[in-house]
């Protein structure tokens, strides 16, 4: 089998950064160049990493086998095109686009190219995560009748925050509910499949943002089951993360985003126990990756492992659509005041 050789393609993403560092640090360095579209950033990342910098996008595809995507997520939708158009496997930053439709031209172009496409969930790759899912399926909790995922950061009450992209909605398609939210989006898409239904309000408390700087979902699925999603830019701190209620038991998993990841030590992972009539939380041993350390890291280690083994990602473009399609359809639901249904996500009304 021919050498893996990645191209990163950009640095505006912070992840690129923790990408590279995996991939440098892996045996056969497999980092090949870095392109930008930004020249001073992606000279300085290149000489950081040791590894040249191509400004030209053709002849950094011919360098590679295949790309990790770390632009601006409006670039998604092109960088992927050019590269499976050159036979290049893709790694590619949340969220998959701004757009169904974009995801859509998206997997049109793999799907053409009969390239590898893996989706940066790294939910999808965190011990605690695996830990809880075997909790649900074990059916120790009975039947799941709520579900709250909490995701986000404090970045907001940043003065410089407002200069990012992410908070650009042309560059980046949304604010806090897509960007953050789409991590718990994709969680709950994993653990209980696509829900049928949602209602949504977003919100600018400080009112210094272009985009929301919280959001908040409430899914309903065909079970009956509800999922609250909350997502913000403004959370100076927090604990409990994820909240999952049975009928016969309930599971909390916290330190799993960064508002958590630094003030919540121990007892991560809990899931109530009822003993001679009393009710008590049984902690189960696992770390967060988060408190592990190298959390993004893990989508460079599990896209190199997928390329070298033939085994399928983690998380390809019909679970990076799935998140979307629940984000989307949050943002209707939120712009209408009326329920929205995620089969009708980016359908006109």
């Amino acid at each position: 089998m021919a050498p893996v050789r990645i191209a990163m393609l950009s640095f505006a993403h912070y992840h690129a950064n923790f990408w590279c560092e995996a991939f440098c640090e892996d045996a056969e360095r497999p980092l090949a160049c870095i392109w930008d579209d930004d020249d001073a950033r992606g000279r300085e990342a290149a000489a950081r990493f040791g590894v040249p910098f191509e400004p030209d996008l053709a002849a950094a595809l011919a360098a590679c086998t295949a790309v990790a995507i770390c632009s601006e997520t409006v670039e998604h939708p092109a960088l992927t095109r050019a590269a499976a158009a050159a036979g290049r496997h893709i790694l590619c930053e949340k969220p998959t686009a701004r757009s169904l439709a974009e995801a859509d031209a998206m997997a049109q172009a793999v799907r053409a190219a009969g390239v590898t496409f893996m989706q940066s969930f790294p939910k999808r790759l965190d011990p605690a995560s695996h830990a809880l899912k075997r909790i649900v399926d074990s059916g120790r909790l009975g039947r799941v009748h709520l579900a709250r995922v909490r995701h986000g950061h404090g970045y907001g009450l940043d003065p410089d925050f407002p200069k990012r992209w992410y908070v650009d909605p042309g560059a980046s398609g949304g604010g806090a509910l897509l960007d953050e939210g789409v991590h718990g989006a994709d969680l709950l898409a994993w653990f209980f499949g696509l829900p049928e239904s949602v209602t949504a309000e977003i919100v600018n408390p400080i009112g210094a943002l272009a985009v929301e700087e919280t959001g908040a979902a409430l899914f309903r699925y065909a079970d009956g089951m509800l999922a609250e999603l909350t997502a913000s830019f403004l959370l100076p701190a927090a604990d409990v993360s994820i909240e999952i209620y049975g009928d016969r038991a309930a599971a909390l998993l916290s330190a799993v985003d960064l508002a958590s990841r630094d003030i919540t030590q121990g007892g991560y992972l809990r899931v109530s126990q009822e003993r001679d009539g009393a009710k008590s939380w049984e902690t189960i041993e696992v770390t967060p990756r988060f408190k592990l350390g190298r959390f993004h890291h893990q989508n460079a280690i599990a896209f190199l492992e997928c390329l070298r083994t033939g085994k399928a990602p983690p998380a390809g473009l019909a679970e990076g659509r799935a998140a979307l399609s629940m984000i989307v359809a949050a943002y209707e639901a939120a712009a209408t005041g009326a329920r929205r249904r995620i089969a009708d996500a980016g359908a006109a009304s």
